[in-house]
């Protein structure tokens, strides 16, 4: 009897010290499977709404990567660069990518004290003016008259005085009115306005909402050929004290943007899995268009100073920013991805 209950006790204490290990190697307990303890919890806000262009974060987790990386991420809708900006400097989100000349615009108003930028997302700007056939826009003189939508805080509509100066658009005779992320595309598509602010990429999902006409499409990049896109920023407050997460984070991240432009179908059926409301096929399409934005010579990822100097010179000649506004401000060269 003695040896049957010792016996019994031996085969339960396996049994615990069995399911202590199964639970420790799940994947839902907060840990990372290696036994080196909890995940570090991150949030990160997208540059604007959940669209396809902004698929690569909802990649990187599925995949794996931030895991990898140590990181339990939780990914919010952003609602564009002035307010997104904001949140990240307040501490009430971690990373986000924002458009660098908004960013820049910011610095100029001393604005973007708190922040930082530690990678490229976008080589050149993807900012644009969107319309559709039969609006009476064709040409950027063709905004004169015309009333279009954005959101107050959206680079597209910062930026649209420099746009319009360079573009010789008379900018006081172009109306503009409010909308959000959820809101832009559908109020264009059912005759609202004449022309949104929208990234290049957006064409795909704007075709779709139209259901059959074309979308005509203005890129800022037709006059202000320097200019970078979105770069991943985060607190001056983390890229001090916490720099190897702003490394682990960026590189994680890096890889899903690799991983989506390679494999846009996936990519977008990824989005539509975690936000339904993303159709598959446009987010797709999307990524599609967004990948001669994201290579480069000094690869994926990576910033030249000597071209945010260009940027900066543009937008002091145009009268957008004031003189003072260096690159070392705006961009941690420390952290930003080296070849």
């Amino acid at each position: 009897m003695r040896l049957a209950r010792t016996t019994a006790a031996a085969a339960l204490a396996t049994t615990l010290l069995l399911s202590a290990a199964a639970c420790s190697d799940s994947s839902d307990d907060g840990t990372d499977g290696s036994g080196s303890g909890s995940l570090e919890r991150v949030e990160y806000l997208t540059s604007f709404g959940n669209f396809g262009r902004d698929a690569y974060a909802w990649v990187a987790r599925e995949k794996g990567y931030f895991r990898e990386a140590g990181l339990e991420v939780e990914i919010k809708p952003g609602n564009a660069t002035a307010e997104n900006l904001k949140m990240i400097a307040a501490g009430q989100a971690a990373f986000s990518p924002l458009d660098l000349t908004g960013l820049l615009l910011a610095a100029g108003q001393g604005q973007a004290k708190d922040v930082v930028a530690v990678a490229a997302i976008q080589q050149k700007t993807m900012a644009a003016i969107m319309s559709l056939e039969g609006n009476g826009i064709a040409v950027p003189k063709d905004l004169e008259g015309k009333t279009l939508a954005d959101s107050p805080s959206s680079v597209v509509r910062n930026l649209f005085p420099t746009y319009a100066k360079l573009a010789a658009i008379d900018a006081s005779k172009v109306k503009w009115v409010n909308g959000t992320p959820q809101t832009l595309i559908g109020t264009l598509a059912g005759g609202g306005v004449q022309g949104i602010g929208q990234f290049v990429v957006g064409k795909p999902t704007v075709e779709a909402a139209a259901k059959g006409r074309k979308a005509v499409v203005l890129p800022y990049s037709d006059v202000m050929r320097d200019l970078y896109g979105n770069v991943l920023v985060t607190s001056k407050k983390i890229a001090t004290e916490q720099p190897d997460l702003a490394k682990r984070f960026t590189a994680a991240l890096l890889k899903g943007l690799e991983y989506s432009i390679a494999n846009p179908a996936e990519a977008g059926e990824i989005l539509h899995r975690n936000v339904p409301a993303a159709a598959a096929a446009p987010a797709a399409a999307e990524l599609e268009l967004m990948a001669a934005y994201v290579t480069s010579e000094i690869g994926v990822g990576g910033i030249d100073l000597g071209r945010v100097a260009g940027s900066i010179a543009l937008l002091e000649t145009a009268g957008s920013i004031p003189p003072g506004v260096t690159p070392e401000q705006i961009v941690d060269a420390s952290l930003t991805p080296k070849r």
